[in-house]
């Protein structure tokens, strides 16, 4: 069952990112193989200039390596693995990077750092996390948020959630993005509490006039296919056609999206955005070129 397709990172992501090449990444924790390799080709594809944060030693022998020129990069060197989200936080908070890009440390060590407000990396709208999911290169992506961040998200958080990504798919030119509240039910159910929410939402989203069309709820089924829904008889401008899945829990999107990636070799590019610099917190096991893709995403974030 599971997938042995080779995961490929799209273009439409990488088309948008290309017009924005040349940002400064912070690398956190650099000295590993995989975030070297992922750093390797987002400077070969033009994408970022890195700083590299971690032991000297290792990001040079990793880089040695992989036959990846780094001598005119700069690095910094901190043996100590959790003391690199710090430089990474600060360097980030003084302007002089614009991205940070986890590389091997924990992701909860990583954002404990860049939510301290000492760093003033908070912008207006609560951080949240989407992936942008493709299966080959010139696929139209499906968003997933938030799988990564918030855990168990009220309406007031995933409002946060919704401008959050509503705001990201304006930058990947999806002009009206449709967007599926996701709930196990297609109904409002007293006993689904992510149903009601899913209605309080598009209500909410409706009177504050978003750029985007908004229902919900919505289950699976009927927010991606058109069959589904109309055997079901749901007609509105998002059933069966979602661009968006705004999932109920941290649970959902995330299993949702490692099913994708395991079952169907899909691509995911994975960014923290609503705040004052896009985090890219990708998983340790993730494959070079969802890292890549990841930072595309992060670079289309950008302001």
């Amino acid at each position: 069952m599971l997938s042995d397709k080779e995961i490929i990172c799209p273009n439409n992501l990488l088309n948008v990112a290309h017009k924005k090449k040349g940002a400064v990444v912070g690398i956190v924790n650099a000295g590993k193989p995989l975030p070297m390799l992922s750093v390797m080709d987002a400077v070969h594809e033009n994408l970022i200039i890195p700083i590299l944060i971690g032991d000297k030693n290792d990001i040079q022998k990793c880089a040695d390596d992989l036959k990846f020129d780094i001598s005119k990069f700069e690095i910094i060197h901190e043996p100590v693995e959790n003391n690199t989200a710090k430089i990474a936080a600060k360097l980030a908070s003084e302007g002089k990077i614009k991205i940070i890009v986890k590389g091997h440390i924990h992701t909860d060590v990583l954002m404990k750092e860049v939510l301290k407000r000492e760093y003033n990396l908070l912008g207006k709208t609560r951080l949240s996390h989407i992936w942008h999911m493709t299966l080959d290169k010139e696929d139209s992506p499906l968003i997933i948020t938030d799988g990564a961040l918030n855990v168990m998200p009220n309406v007031k958080t995933k409002m946060h959630i919704l401008k959050n990504v509503v705001n990201f798919s304006h930058r990947i030119g999806i002009e009206r993005p449709k967007v599926a509240i996701l709930s196990a039910t297609e109904e409002v159910l007293d006993s689904v509490q992510s149903s009601l929410d899913a209605k309080e939402i598009t209500e909410l989203a409706k009177k504050e006039n978003l750029n985007a069309e908004v229902f919900g709820p919505l289950a699976f089924d009927n927010s991606i296919s058109k069959k589904s829904a109309d055997i079901k008889g749901i007609k509105n401008t998002v059933a069966g056609q979602a661009d968006i899945l705004l999932v109920p829990s941290v649970e959902t999107g995330n299993g949702l999206v490692k099913m994708m990636i395991y079952f169907m070799g899909a691509c995911a590019a994975g960014v923290v955005i609503g705040g004052k610099v896009p985090v890219v917190i990708t998983s340790r096991s993730d494959e070079a070129r969802a890292r890549l893709a990841s930072m595309a995403a992060a670079v289309v974030a950008l302001d």
